[in-house]
């Protein structure tokens, strides 16, 4: 594919200083074996159809973004044990299985809404975007993208992923995700099955594309329409429902059950007026698509020392919301995407009064935005799993 319009650089990219360097680093990561095989992403594409037919739930949830530091066999295993924990409490409540996906093994980059950032000194550095590209310390050395991290981010990422429960069967099975941001290493590890021809990106089972790259006819969307994997798109609240149809004919035009998941992220005073337009398109246009909420990103609150905080009031409230919507159009509510971590951070909080003083976070520690400890993600699991059940009764 073509990344980008000569002298034009795709949304989120990196200004890698050396394009000779950059080159090099793809060459070589294109040459490496495929940390993803295809045959797990079809396991993973048959157990997503089934939640796309109704039989099943969805859970994604994982760190906001991952750091080149914690990466580690102890925190691996953390990691499983509450993605397995928290699907085998959605199994319990609902009576329906569980697809543990999680935020892991190639969530090492963020998009951001500048380039750039001032200093409290007046000084201009370019903005930290995630392990991948660039270091998160205050100086221009650090800040500089530098495409040798991309291969420190594929060898990290490997060994994750050989510490993932992924028996031929899928029992126990915990699969991979990450945001398909980085097109430089997306694009260096999508490998051609010999066995069926399709393309995959060998760097995670799923893909999604974010909210600020899913332009129908831009360069993530491109990418993620010629690949084989199952993939999945974030949707904010100013989504136009024309949008929304052009991104289902791009990405799912065979309409096939388990390769498209939709993931809005309304906030909790938006989701009942925004999402019910979107999901009647989706409808109409006979698409099979999952529909995940994401309860978190839509109710982020920026604090006055500027730490950015989430309030499971919100959070709650927005998740209700979501299950009503789905309900009441006759879609299948397909589960939660959570940021979320098995460590004991204070990062969220229970709720937050406008204009009220700011909560005390003495364990904030995320790379950047508010995660779910470990209590606060099994509380916002069972609230789903509980007005899951509140809302089947309802429309019975």
């Amino acid at each position: 594919m073509t990344l980008a319009t000569p002298g034009v650089r795709p949304s989120q990219q990196p200004a890698w200083p050396s394009p000779d360097r950059l080159a090099e680093v793809r060459a070589e990561l294109a040459a490496r074996p495929a940390p993803v095989g295809p045959a797990a992403v079809r396991r993973l594409r048959a157990r997503l159809a089934a939640v796309a037919r109704g039989e099943g739930h969805l859970l994604q949830g994982g760190d906001c973004v991952e750091l080149f530091a914690e990466v580690s066999a102890r925190t691996t295993r953390a990691k499983v044990a509450q993605m397995r924990a928290l699907a085998a409490l959605i199994e319990h409540r609902t009576g329906r299985a569980a697809v543990p996906v999680a935020r892991l093994a190639g969530q090492f980059a963020k998009p951001r809404s500048q380039d750039y950032e001032r200093l409290p000194s007046g000084e201009v550095l370019p903005v930290f975007r995630g392990d991948a590209v660039n270091g998160p310390e205050p100086v221009l050395a650090a800040r500089t993208p530098d495409p040798g991290r991309l291969r420190r981010a594929y060898h990290l990422a490997g060994r994750v992923l050989a510490a993932l429960p992924s028996d031929g069967d899928d029992r126990g099975a915990v699969f991979a995700s990450h945001e398909s941001l980085l097109l430089d290493y997306e694009t260096a590890l999508v490998r051609v099955d010999p066995a069926t021809g399709a393309r995959y990106c060998s760097s995670g089972h799923l893909l999604w594309i974010g909210e600020r790259t899913r332009a129908a006819a831009g360069p993530h969307v491109e990418f993620a329409a010629g690949i084989a994997n199952p993939v999945a798109v974030k949707l904010g609240p100013g989504t136009d429902p024309g949008e929304l149809a052009a991104l289902v004919e791009r990405l799912d035009p065979k309409r096939v059950p388990g390769r498209l998941t939709l993931i809005p992220r309304m906030g909790a005073a938006l989701v009942e007026a925004r999402l019910p337009a979107l999901v009647e398109t989706v409808r109409d246009l006979g698409s099979p698509a999952i529909w995940l909420c994401d309860p978190m990103h839509g109710n982020t609150v920026r604090l006055p020392s500027g730490r950015k905080c989430r309030a499971m009031s919100a959070m709650l409230t927005e998740l209700r919301g979501f299950l009503r919507v789905l309900r009441e159009c006759g879609r299948h509510p397909g589960g939660v995407h959570l940021e979320m971590t098995p460590h004991n951070v204070t990062e969220c909080v229970d709720s937050l009064a406008p204009g009220g003083a700011e909560p005390s976070l003495p364990r904030y520690t995320t790379g950047c935005d508010p995660r779910l400890n470990r209590a606060q993600a099994a509380r916002l699991v069972a609230g789903f799993a509980e007005a899951l059940a509140a809302t089947d009764r309802h429309h019975r």
